[in-house]
């Protein structure tokens, strides 16, 4: 049942919802991959000053969040990057409420495979277009929207609530944990990721690698005077897929539901440097999905020797491989489905639906880990419905978006009322 000023809420959502999709085109239209990101973050921080909200940057080279036991080395300089957080009632008693979201997204290439340019977004059939329409830019603007709407309606948010937006989320997650670091922990946390209303329940733990292989270059005509290196990476790429066989074979509840859930993937290869030169050196990253209670100090370990005992067994040319950690070193987790926060996010949806929401355990990384490892913060996320992230014509539904916005300002309201 929707009291009255719930029910003037869910009016001001629907008057809002243009501009909640405007929002997320502008967003769009700043495409933020690493290194790229200044333009959505500039686009973000007018949005919130055109809502008198108020704006925070949060610094990425902090000495704190740069000597934090969860912070992921990467190999560029955090130096003139943050995040964004408005705070609302900061000092004020009560459990403090946080949405956070990501502005960064993943490169658009191979950009001529797409029907528009992957930074022009485009409405077609109840969808919404553009990378990071879906992954996570909607998500975005409903939570901003959200928290607009509720104040438009004049009810009062009176406890502390934070909206955290935040860069990094998809190569090292320190965007999110910088803000944790800040102070900004609060008491739960919703994160609007595109895998629909649902609750969800569940991540896995996630380390980014890197390998290179250096070879003895020679030239063509007599090939074999040198040492290949594109070919002794081929060769060692079946004991990749072993170890994450290995991985599978090891799963337990909840993932054993799944048939493959921990994921190797190798997402870039280079190597060489001539077409008539035996290649001196080859170079692959990639991402090793692995069990929440795992730590990644463990996965590294065993990848490292995997990777040695392959050159070593395989009888391979030259010095053992290097292997490198960079970004991602995040464990997985299950989410405390008594948290206080939960059974309020189930009541909402059901209020807006008439049916309890479906439970997703993901076989991904999000921004919970900060959250839930460093602060100790319960949490879920629950967000439109979106297709073809990381792909080629990423889009979102758009009544999806409508749901997220209703949901996040019903979830604000009974917050404040001390439900859940």
């Amino acid at each position: 049942m929707l009291s009255e000023q719930e029910q003037r809420v869910l009016a001001e959502c629907d008057a809002s919802f243009e501009e909640t999709l405007a929002l997320t085109e502008t967003l769009v239209r700043e495409y933020s991959v690493l290194g790229q990101e200044q333009g959505a973050l500039s686009a973000m921080e007018q949005a919130l000053t055109r809502l008198e909200l108020p704006v925070e940057r949060v610094a990425m080279d902090a000495p704190s969040l740069l000597s934090h036991p969860q912070h992921a080395p990467v190999a560029w300089s955090g130096a003139g990057r943050y995040c964004l957080v408005s705070a609302l009632n900061r000092d004020a008693p009560g459990r403090h409420l946080v949405f956070n979201g990501h502005l960064d997204v993943v490169p658009a290439e191979p950009i001529d495979t797409w029907t528009r340019p992957p930074w022009e977004p485009w409405r077609q059939d109840g969808w919404l277009y553009g990378r990071g329409a879906g992954d996570m830019k909607a998500g975005v603007a409903a939570m901003i929207m959200a928290v607009a709407a509720v104040r438009r309606a004049g009810v009062a948010i009176k406890t502390p609530l934070t909206l955290q937006t935040v860069i990094e989320e998809e190569c090292s997650g320190n965007g999110a944990l910088a803000c944790v670091n800040a102070g900004y922990g609060g008491d739960f946390v919703l994160i609007p990721e595109p895998f629909g209303p649902c609750l969800y329940t569940g991540q896995t733990g996630v380390l980014r690698f890197r390998i290179r292989v250096d070879g003895e270059p020679a030239h063509v005509l007599d090939a074999a005077a040198g040492s290949d290196a594109i070919e002794t990476m081929q060769t060692l790429m079946p004991a990749l897929k072993a170890f994450e066989a290995e991985l599978n074979a090891e799963r337990e509840p909840p993932y054993d539901a799944y048939d493959h859930p921990f994921n190797l993937n190798v997402g870039r290869f280079e190597g060489g440097n001539w077409a008539s030169s035996v290649a001196a050196h080859a170079e692959i990253e990639g991402r090793i999905g692995f069990a929440p209670g795992v730590a990644p100090a463990e996965i590294m370990q065993r990848f490292e020797a995997c990777v040695a005992r392959a050159h070593r067994d395989l009888g391979l040319a030259g010095e053992a491989p290097q292997v490198e950690f960079h970004g991602f070193r995040s464990p997985g987790h299950l989410v405390d489905l008594e948290a206080p926060g939960i059974g309020l996010l189930d009541e909402c949806h059901q209020a807006l639906t008439g049916r309890p929401p479906e439970h997703y355990l993901s076989t991904c990384i999000t921004d919970l880990c900060a959250f839930h490892v460093a602060g100790g913060v319960p949490g879920t996320c629950y967000g439109p419905v979106a297709e073809r992230i990381h792909g080629i014509d990423e889009r979102v539904d758009i009544e999806s978006i409508r749901h997220t916005l209703k949901a996040y300002a019903l979830f604000v309201c009974r917050w404040q009322q001390g439900a859940g």
